[in-house]
């Protein structure tokens, strides 16, 4: 049954590995400051500040994982991946896909390029589903260029 296109603009990002990857960095970094608080006297002021730098790096990695998001708006798709944005405008993407068994879908670009949008996670089955449905249905009404003759 083809989905409905929802109204602009619409985010949609991965709960689970949102709550995974900030929780896991706050654990780091709380962790990291008891222990730089509780080591033995002998542990001077560079080790304890070390230990909470260390805590703090990998809250910073965990954040990148935690920030992905496909971002649909007037002006086109904005897809967050770990390292990258990627701003496409509608006409720029012709489909998206998720084969079973991939792990994120991946969009089919003009260029003959295609990009994986991580913001959708194959992990939340029903969600990635409508997700996938819903950018699709924006892809065919905003996307494709009007036939010529």
């Amino acid at each position: 049954m083809p989905e409905n296109a929802p109204p602009l603009p619409v985010t949609w990002r991965p709960r689970v590995t949102t709550i995974i990857a900030y929780g896991m960095g706050a654990v780091m970094v709380i962790g990291s400051i008891l222990l730089a608080v509780g080591l033995p006297e002998q542990f001077k002021l560079p080790d304890r500040v070390g230990m909470v730098a260390f805590g703090v790096a990998v809250a910073c990695v965990l954040h990148l994982l935690g920030r992905l998001r496909v971002r649909a708006d007037e002006k086109g798709i904005t897809v967050v991946n770990p390292l990258r944005v990627h701003h496409f405008e509608w006409a720029e993407v012709l489909d998206v896909t998720m084969v079973e068994g991939d792990p994120w879908p991946k969009l089919d670009l003009a260029n003959g390029v295609s990009l994986g949008a991580m913001g959708i996670q194959s992990t939340e089955r029903e969600r990635s589903r409508r997700a996938v449905a819903q950018l699709t249905a924006l892809i065919r009404e905003r996307g494709e260029a009007p036939d010529r003759l």
